[in-house]
């Protein structure tokens, strides 16, 4: 168990409220099934023999710890030493299995047939789909119909691990949509069926839960930085769309007030433009997916919806620990576009060797605007929470599109803008 999860001012209230935020804004219907889910979590939480199943499974399946690597010629190209903490070497490539395999075994635990679960980038698909084939459960993925196009590679395996890909058609047919369909469908079998949530949001007890198993990333960074450099970093900071990636680095430092923490948010087309996912940076408190939480207006984006490059960052709102961070100070929230995000990826790819997820690279087009701004002994932790193979089709569609543009004279898009 993390060391934070004693300290109450890292803690939920009872009802699930971090100060004004989460709680639990659902339909009666759901009522039962989420005090089920929050009296087995509370319970197998507590269960040495749970953790240690949990434990094994990280070591023997998933292959963790992860390393947190120095990127040398990235560190020489920012002027400070960067740290990634490589979540994309986790099995199957991301951050997501950390969640999937704690929850899944609680649904076993709880006597569950069936796995539910919405996904965006498809990354939380494919390890929902991935731990129901490795405990023999059956699974549904609720997918919006623009993230298949966008991430086809990962429908693919989602498939091959026997799970349905359910298309979600409302709405913006993306993350939203994908979640209020899977919901519906929860609703609809809550007696045999689990509902797997990919990220910190949702009512009471997801934020919790799902921080709880997202912490081991944390808790492995703190160990990692500790023991190879003797001391802790000056700075960590990661992507932040639904925020679980984020809030398992951040969760274990908060007690560290010497570290600073940086959540980096998808300012898509530009925070002024109605095309952004820019959440804590643009939004304003309103109940979403059953939460309290800072949301983008609906009339502050486009009529499809929330924009950015990276599928698993394009939802309009943001786990309701990160809007308590928010308001309290002790975590900082930035936005960066889509074209600084395309930029840091190419750099990365071409000084080390490492493909990163399009959601991860937000960190990292973070971390270029602090060049000249640290001195050369900082020490930055950078969450590398996936890799890239996924977005090579987006990537490609990008960088056709900025080609055409350039050959066209329009300007801003001349050689060299990301690549």
């Amino acid at each position: 168990m993390s060391s934070q999860d004693q300290n109450p001012q890292t803690m939920p209230d009872e009802k699930g409220f971090f100060g004004p935020y989460g709680g639990r804004f659902v339909p009666p219907p759901l009522e039962p099934p989420l005090e089920e889910l929050t009296a087995g979590f509370l319970k197998y939480r507590a269960d040495p023999e749970f953790e240690a199943e949990l434990a094994r499974e990280y070591q023997h399946y998933s292959g963790r710890p992860t390393p947190l690597y120095h990127a040398e010629r990235y560190s020489e190209h920012l002027g400070f030493r960067v740290l990634l903490k490589r979540e994309d070497l986790n099995h199957l490539g991301a951050h997501k299995l950390n969640n999937c395999l704690g929850q899944a075994l609680l649904a076993r635990r709880m006597g569950k047939k069936k796995i539910i679960a919405e996904t965006g980038a498809g990354q939380h698909g494919v390890a929902t789909a991935a731990v129901a084939a490795r405990l023999g459960l059956e699974c549904d993925i609720y997918m919006g119909e623009e993230d298949m196009r966008r991430q086809s590679p990962n429908v693919t395996r989602i498939r091959l691990m026997g799970a349905r890909v359910v298309p979600a058609t409302s709405g913006d047919r993306t993350l939203t949509a994908a979640v209020d369909e899977a919901i519906g469908a929860w609703v609809a079998e809550a007696e045999t069926a689990y509902y797997l949530l990919g990220s910190v949001v949702g009512p009471h007890p997801y934020p919790l839960m799902v921080r709880h198993f997202q912490s081991v990333i944390g808790r492995e960074a703190r160990a990692q930085v500790l023991e190879q450099f003797d001391r802790l970093p000056d700075l960590i900071t990661a992507c932040a769309g639904g925020g679980s990636n984020a809030i398992g680095l951040f969760h274990e430092f908060l007690g560290d007030d010497s570290v600073r923490m940086v959540g980096v948010e998808a300012a898509g087309s530009g925070v002024d433009t109605d095309r952004h996912a820019a959440t804590l940076t643009t939004g304003k408190p309103a109940v979403i997916h059953g939460m309290n939480t800072y949301c983008i207006p609906d009339d502050a984006v486009t009529h499809e919806g929330s924009h950015c490059i990276a599928a698993g960052l394009d939802y309009p709102g943001i786990g309701p620990e990160h809007s308590y961070l928010k308001d309290s100070g002790r975590v900082q929230y930035e936005a960066v576009t889509d074209t600084e995000v395309l930029a840091a990826f190419a750099t990365l790819c071409r000084l080390e060797g490492i493909i990163p997820a399009l959601e991860s690279s937000h960190a990292l087009a973070y971390a270029e605007k602090l060049k000249g701004t640290l001195d050369a002994d900082s020490l930055v932790i950078i969450n590398l929470s996936g890799r890239g193979d996924k977005d090579m089709d987006e990537f490609m569609l990008r960088l056709a599109e900025k080609d055409a543009a350039s050959a066209a004279g329009v300007p801003g898009h001349g050689k060299g803008a990301f690549c």
